[in-house]
């Protein structure tokens, strides 16, 4: 497994327990918080749903979702299960995708491959509404998949990233500087909300606390309740 895959199996078995991922949805007054240990289930779930859905190592997984919502949990934790098996992360529409994965605004967004899409609900659960034909909800399915963690031999020099500015390998997504500490999270560009969220935390033995909204009051509020540097 890559260098990062390995990270979130020590923060998973050495620190399980800890908090890794907070986040608040403002407009919904959600708070999701996910454990070290939790979110690798999420992520080992993603990753055998990626492979059900024929993902290889070096497919590219498109996640318009990673624009539109690049600091939702769901979005940190699809992006980590594609890594597991190797894919490459790309956070947009693109031609060669093998999965394309989508919010729930952008259900009937063109895409490539198969589309995953995700409701977002406060409490995971799936679409209400019947989806189209050939798309595939990821809260329904992914709950099916096996919890037993599992990774693709993927080299570290393999991509792993790619975006309209960068392309990152496994080993530069490992060497993003470590954060020890709990700190806030605001959402903005897909690369640097991943990496405040959860490659720096995750890396560093910290925790993020995302907060996605604009009510400076409640943001005031949060930063205070939940500690955060």
């Amino acid at each position: 497994m890559t260098a990062l895959v390995a990270a979130l199996v020590r923060r998973a078995g050495r620190d399980g327990g800890r908090p890794l991922v907070t986040y608040y949805d403002l407009a919904s007054v959600a708070r999701t918080e996910l454990s070290g240990r939790t979110f690798a289930n999420w992520a080992d779930k993603t990753y055998h749903l990626l492979v059900e859905l024929d993902v290889l190592p070096g497919d590219e997984v498109a996640m318009p979702l990673a624009a539109s919502h690049p600091g939702h949990w769901v979005t940190l934790a699809l992006m980590a299960g594609a890594w597991q098996a190797g894919a490459v992360v790309v956070p947009s529409a693109t031609p060669d995708a093998a999965v394309t994965v989508v919010g729930p605004g952008e259900v009937g967004l063109e895409a490539q491959g198969v589309v995953l899409a995700c409701s977002l609900h406060p409490l995971g659960f799936g679409f209400s509404d019947p989806l189209p034909a050939g798309v595939v909800d990821f809260s329904v399915e992914v709950r099916s998949q096996p919890d037993a963690h599992a990774a693709e031999p993927v080299p570290e020099s393999a991509l792993g990233w790619r975006d309209g500015e960068r392309m990152l390998s496994h080993a530069d997504l490992a060497a993003i500087p470590p954060v020890p500490a709990r700190k806030l999270v605001r959402p903005t560009t897909p690369l640097a909300t991943v990496t405040a969220a959860y490659l720096g935390p995750l890396l560093g033995g910290g925790s993020a606390v995302v907060v996605a909204g604009d009510d400076e009051t409640a943001l005031t509020r949060i930063a205070r309740e939940e500690r955060v540097g």
